[in-house]
């Protein structure tokens, strides 16, 4: 994001927020983030803004926020939220569920005299979002003990961030925090979160069968060949638009697009989504339906892998209104079904592409923009790779080349001695115990990095 652009944000609510204190003064905040915005010039999004709002409302009111567990918790977040929560399902179907336990929680400390104690562990650890799934181990267990962390006397609530692997800032790692009112319970409940999330650090896979792009694509005709029943998922983890990704990186289309089994006489049907292009939409939207066209797309915003690819084939079809995508093009080109749209969109469900014609049980092959397939996807799948292709957010993360993230960082480097993941706690804004350098990582005196 621009810094100008993020600006806009922040100043705006910082201004509604002024205007609600000056009518009468804020007593909590509910601020539902992510974790992982990216400012350019700015290491600490969710810090910066955060900080902006404690100072507009005061050190006396109380922040809570529900975040995605790929998100980040830096010192100056841990400081400044009184309340911080994370999904603990990864594809997030708890995401509502989250918020409204975040929300509860809120009005619930809002009625006490007493402020929550967090404590929080640093843990030196950074994995692709695909190796930390709940649906395999050892997430799956990891995740499936926070109800019976929160459960305990004096604690409200416990996380696990994995961190934001495709960014290189500092705060870029693992973190544990669990919230309550005993300092004790919580410290000593994050420490052995943390402890158990360093033993199992190597445990870490992805979820699904990884590959190249070909050796998906090859798996998939195998499946076709031996008349497999339902579509075989690829998933182009590389350009994911959910975790970050651009959306216009043409790599996997233009090779795609070179494989004459995909783009011959009787190859199978095979959807590719997505690539946005307002231009190459408004040439597709004067052209004539039915007919063969030939338009230019891609590598608009993200180019430092591949370049605009020329797309030549039937305009099948057009939609409008998408609220995501704007309008919506499908060029047929052999087997391939060429989804072109205006504006960047994600197809994660199985209505996202009904929606505009496309009944993913009539595809042989369903390549998609993704990562960990979400739900609707994940129900469909007759077979499913994990394609390793390059792009934002490549799964591959030494392929990206981290050059500021804290070290040693797993599974970058060697440990020589375990890491010392004691907690650091704190009640408002101040520390009230624990150590001032968890782990070696980060510090939280006045709230900087190290």
């Amino acid at each position: 994001m621009l810094p100008r652009v993020y600006a806009d944000f922040r100043d705006r609510m910082v201004r509604r927020l002024a205007s609600l204190v000056a009518d009468g003064g804020v007593d909590g905040v509910y601020l539902d983030i992510h974790g992982a915005m990216s400012v350019v010039g700015i290491d600490d999004a969710e810090g910066d803004l955060v900080t902006a709002l404690r100072q507009v409302v005061g050190p006396e009111a109380l922040i809570a926020a529900p975040m995605d567990l790929h998100g980040n918790v830096s010192p100056v977040l841990a400081r400044e939220l009184d309340l911080p929560t994370c999904y603990r399902m990864a594809p997030h179907e708890d995401a509502w569920e989250t918020r409204e336990r975040s929300a509860r929680d809120l009005v619930d400390w809002l009625g006490r005299d007493e402020r929550p104690v967090r404590a929080w562990v640093p843990v030196p650890i950074l994995l692709a979002g695909e190796q930390t799934s709940t649906r395999v181990e050892p997430a799956r267990s990891l995740y499936g003990r926070l109800p019976e962390v929160t459960a305990r006397s004096g604690v409200t609530d416990a996380g696990i961030w994995v961190g934001y692997a495709w960014a290189d800032e500092p705060r870029c790692h693992a973190t544990v925090l669990v919230t309550g009112s005993d300092a004790a319970a919580v410290t000593s409940a994050a420490e052995e979160v943390a402890a158990q999330l360093w033993r199992v650090r190597e445990e870490f896979d992805f979820v699904a069968p990884t590959g190249t792009l070909d050796e998906a694509i090859d798996a998939a005709l195998v499946h076709v060949a031996r008349g497999g029943a339902g579509p075989y998922l690829v998933s182009d983890s590389g350009d994911n638009p959910g975790a970050g990704g651009s959306g216009d990186v043409t790599w996997t289309l233009t090779r795609l697009l070179g494989r004459a089994d995909l783009t011959g006489p009787g190859a199978p049907v095979t959807y590719v989504a997505s690539v946005f292009d307002a231009v190459a939409i408004e040439e597709l939207f004067a052209a004539p339906l039915g007919e063969q066209v030939s338009v230019t797309v891609g590598a608009r915003v993200d180019d430092r892998v591949s370049g605009p690819v020329s797309v030549t084939g039937v305009l099948l079809s057009r939609h409008e209104g998408d609220p995501a995508a704007g309008r919506i093009a499908v060029l047929a080109v052999g087997g391939l079904r060429v989804i072109i749209t205006e504006l960047r969109k994600a197809f994660h469900a199985v209505d996202d592409f009904a929606q505009i014609g496309l009944d993913p049980a009539h595809a042989a092959i369903i390549v998609t923009k993704i990562g960990h397939l979400e739900p609707t996807l994940h129900d469909i799948a007759a077979g499913w790779t994990l394609a390793l292709t390059p792009g934002p957010v490549d799964q591959d993360l030494a392929r990206l080349g981290h050059q500021r993230i804290r070290r040693p960082m797993f599974p970058f480097d060697a440990f020589l001695a375990e890491p010392a993941l004691a907690a650091t706690v704190l009640r408002g804004r101040e520390v009230v115990g624990g150590v001032d350098r968890p782990s070696g990582l980060v510090r939280l005196s006045g709230g900087e990095e190290a």
